[in-house]
């Protein structure tokens, strides 16, 4: 199975994200896509260490997603993404141009084929006004396409709002 959930900044969406994790019962990896470039994101990324259970396996991958997926699925077995926007950002930055597009296509072909159950984060961007400067207008412009390709391959979607969670596709539990 595999859920997507979006939502804003402070929107609920890592805890829930970790609460559906733990529920599983099953043993976690959590895939964290965040560079600390700054002071202010080492903080954000001890926060989530300290909210993640300790006996949870922890891979940090900025780049090459698909691969790590491809690497540790497993029957039985939970892949929490933490989060999709800071990948892409990542591959945005990239020197290489090229890049991004060719990890979001090998996204898309691996993830139909993992037996692990998947639950995806990520930052919904586009519900705000046009940037105005065109890094940024890529950045909503390529997290948009990736989410609605991902929302049309994933069994659930989800939208998460002051930590209340709305079924966008899916079954409710």
């Amino acid at each position: 199975m595999m859920q997507l959930i979006l939502g804003g900044a402070r929107s609920g969406k890592s805890r829930l994200a970790e609460q559906i994790a733990v529920a599983l019962k099953m043993p976690v990896t959590y895939v964290a896509t965040a560079q600390a470039f700054d002071d202010e994101m080492v903080e954000r990324i001890q926060h989530h260490q300290h909210q993640r259970p300790s006996q949870w396996a922890l891979i940090e991958e900025s780049l090459h997603l698909a691969d790590v997926l491809k690497e540790i699925d497993q029957e039985q077995h939970v892949i929490l993404v933490d989060c999709l926007t800071l990948w892409v950002s990542n591959l945005l930055m990239h020197e290489d141009a090229e890049l991004q597009q060719l990890e979001f296509q090998k996204l898309f072909q691996v993830l139909p084929q993992l037996k692990s159950n998947v639950i995806l984060v990520s930052n919904e961007t586009g519900l705000g006004v046009v940037p105005m400067g065109q890094i940024s207008r890529k950045f909503v412009d390529e997290s948009g396409r990736l989410h609605q390709q991902l929302g049309q391959l994933a069994d659930k979607v989800m939208f998460c709002v002051a930590g209340f969670p709305m079924i966008l596709k899916g079954e409710k539990e």
